[in-house]
């Protein structure tokens, strides 16, 4: 298999940058972590744009995110994840982080973002190697999916994490 060029940070088990990277692929050092970000976009109807991973990616139904590049922070890394990923152009006063979290098994730390954000889908252009296609789904269709084992487990968690969250502050989800 051939090396992937993209690097990704490593940070220590306090969120804090090392100065050390790792190639993509790579096995992450022991004591160190690297960063995913994770988007949820919903549209003033109450859907989530749900995107449909290619066969390379697992095939699964899931969100936008990945891993920022090396020297990307957080809300950097998910702009342009969502940029190359679906074509959308996202703006920092838009994002909202909802969660920041870290998981010591698989040495990694999360931070996923919600949108609010109205557009139309025909005018994206999806990342061919990583997306079939996107739809906006209600939380129903969502967790009809996850039901049935076709969404992105991580993702799924995620998914009903900021769900509890935004009902938690009082937010009209639906």
């Amino acid at each position: 298999m051939e090396k992937s060029i993209e690097k990704r940070d490593l940070y220590d088990i306090d969120k804090q940058l090392t100065g050390e990277a790792i190639y993509k692929g790579d096995t992450i050092p022991n004591n160190k972590y690297i960063l995913v970000v994770l988007s949820f976009i919903q549209n003033s109807r109450g859907q989530f744009l749900i995107q449909k991973r290619s066969i390379q990616k697992n095939g699964k139904y899931a969100s936008t995110g990945g891993h920022p590049k090396s020297g990307e922070t957080s809300i950097q890394g998910i702009i342009t994840e969502i940029k190359e990923e679906i074509g959308l152009n996202v703006f920092p006063e838009e994002l909202e982080l909802i969660f920041s979290g870290r998981e010591d098994s698989e040495q990694v730390f999360f931070d996923t973002y919600y949108i609010k954000k109205d557009f139309n889908i025909s005018s994206l252009v999806l990342q061919k190697e990583e997306v079939d296609f996107v739809k906006w789904m209600s939380i129903e269709e969502i967790k009809h999916l996850i039901k049935n084992n076709l969404f992105f487990e991580n993702h799924a968690e995620e998914f009903f994490r900021m769900i509890n969250i935004l009902k938690e502050r009082g937010v009209n989800i639906d």
